[in-house]
């Protein structure tokens, strides 16, 4: 029996049957795996890099995004108070 070192869900694979550098998918968390060894089976996940890059550009954007929001309500204020 072969658990997936991220959640510790049972992936169901034929231990002889893997072999090592094959990629696994995690049926649970869906995280990619690399087999590393055989006899025993040891798994490692995949360093997902690329997308941890992008989900750090994305929080980025939206920390920018809030920033032009505030700017932008700050403008409108100050509009208000010189109509008045």
């Amino acid at each position: 029996m072969i658990r997936c070192p991220d959640c510790g869900a049972e992936i169901d694979v034929d231990e002889d049957e893997v072999e090592e550098g094959e990629i696994l998918s995690c049926p649970e968390c869906e995280s990619e795996l690399e087999v590393t060894q055989t006899h025993p089976v040891h798994l490692n996940p995949i360093s997902d890099d690329l997308d941890d890059e992008e989900d750090e550009e994305e929080e980025d954007d939206e920390v920018e995004e809030e920033e032009e929001d505030e700017e932008d309500l700050e403008e409108d204020e100050e509009e208000d108070e010189e109509e008045e």
